[in-house]
């Protein structure tokens, strides 16, 4: 299976030891389904393999762009795990789920001047600078409030990942970060070591999503490793910290590998370690920033079945009662999907369909040649597995359709985090 919480019972669907139909019935449609127990389990995962082999010192930091909602913040603080943030609105959302946000990092190529004053306000721990404009507004606003602010560099190690283009960020001419190719890193290095109310602890990283092996990886933490060497040999600064970003590969189809991101931890770690000591430099403490390896595999989405259109010699459609509003990612990425008709047995006997959403729009499709049961039909439960990052965290109110809820279930027992907007809703910032 894609996921270890999805079974068949009897030939039918069943998430988290739940029957989707029960969950549909209960709560309406479309529904984001998200299994606590994984989530836990994923974040345990990522934090014992940082501390047994980076060390103490070594933080997980869940991606919260993946999935930003209260209930995720506060798991993350019970499970030991610190946090990046992207904007002034995660940074409000952990905050009023009582996350600890000197546990954080504080993220994004472009921060407003209302938004390092709001990050400021509320304590968040690092941030990490894109560039030089972002460096002299951090060291005048710490000035101005008599604070020294602890910041980590975003590095561009000029790796092609191989990945999607549009979440391709470790080349040389990515929207992020410094490069370390043109010497723009080494400046930038120069710049905030030379600028007073900032404390310089180390760099950053990202090259890009979905890597299933420790290839990149490998790459990267060999570069980003001998750069915090270079950096010493040159201005005599030893980074405290090198985090290493996120992308750890998730499993959306059969055809996909599955991932094991120990392994990879394991792999890095080895480099890490014998590339510092070659080096002279003391290894620094290590941070990794998991999103979608946390939240993907730990939510299922539901939707009902409108109609089915077969145009012979052409297309068939299902359409359902969400779409690019609840998960654009298909209609951006051509993100593939799993997806089972959770009101009938798995059959062998199958169509291919194109799944459409109800959406004023051609491109508002989530999958094309779908295998589903041929007598699908209106009323059906459809399920689209490995629902939980960027669904949620993507979803609009285009055509004015309100957002669907999200529910999670934990131990057999099953409680909304998300209460599923009204129509009334979407007029509510209307003046």
């Amino acid at each position: 299976m894609i996921c270890e919480n999805i079974s068949f019972e009897n030939g039918l669907l069943r998430f988290a030891g739940r029957n989707p139909l029960e969950l549909a019935a209960k709560y309406g449609t479309p529904l984001y389904l998200y299994d606590e127990d994984r989530v836990r389990a994923n974040m345990r995962r990522f934090r014992n393999a940082v501390k047994t082999h980076f060390g103490e010192g070594s933080e997980v930091l869940y991606a919260s762009k993946a999935a930003s909602f209260k209930q995720i913040y506060r798991i993350a603080a019970e499970e030991g795990i610190w946090t990046d943030v992207v904007s002034s609105g995660e940074i409000a959302t952990a905050q009023a789920a009582g996350f600890d946000l000197s546990h954080s990092c504080f993220h994004s190529n472009n921060k407003t001047p209302e938004d390092i004053s709001y990050a400021m306000d509320r304590g968040v721990g690092y941030f990490a600078v894109d560039c030089p404009e972002e460096l002299y507004a951090l060291a005048a606003e710490s000035a101005a409030r008599g604070i020294t602010q602890k910041i980590i560099l975003r590095i561009t190690p000029g790796i092609d990942p191989h990945t999607y283009e549009a979440v391709a960020t470790g080349r040389v001419d990515s929207k992020f970060g410094s490069a370390i190719e043109t010497g723009q890193a080494e400046n930038i290095t120069a710049l905030a070591l030379s600028l007073g109310n900032l404390k310089l602890c180390g760099y950053h990283c990202h090259v890009g999503s979905q890597l299933f092996d420790s290839e990149v990886q490998l790459r990267t933490a060999e570069i980003m490793m001998n750069f915090v060497a270079d950096m010493k040999d040159k201005f005599g600064f030893e980074a405290q910290v090198l985090d290493l970003g996120g992308g750890f590969g998730v499993r959306y189809t059969e055809e996909q590998p599955a991932p094991d991101a120990a392994s990879v931890i394991a792999d890095v770690a080895k480099l890490l370690k014998s590339t510092a000591a070659a080096r002279g430099v003391k290894m620094p403490d290590i941070f990794i920033e998991p999103g979608r390896a946390i939240v993907a595999d730990a939510a299922l989405m539901l939707y009902t079945v409108g109609s089915v259109k077969r145009i012979p010699g052409y297309k068939q459609y299902v359409s359902v009662d969400g779409g690019m509003t609840d998960n654009p990612r298909y209609a951006l990425y051509k993100s593939p999907y799993t997806f089972y008709d959770a009101s009938r047995p798995v059959s062998e006997k199958t169509e291919r369909f194109t799944v459409a959403g109800r959406c004023c729009e051609s491109g508002d499709l989530l999958g094309e040649n779908i295998p589903l049961p041929a007598d699908i039909c209106r009323g059906d439960i459809l399920a689209c597995c490995t629902a939980g990052a960027y669904q949620f965290a993507m979803s609009s109110g285009y055509n004015r359709v309100p957002r669907p809820g999200l529910v999670m279930l934990k131990g057999g027992e099953d409680y909304v985090a998300v209460r599923r907007q009204t129509p009334e809703d979407m007029a509510e910032f209307d003046i």
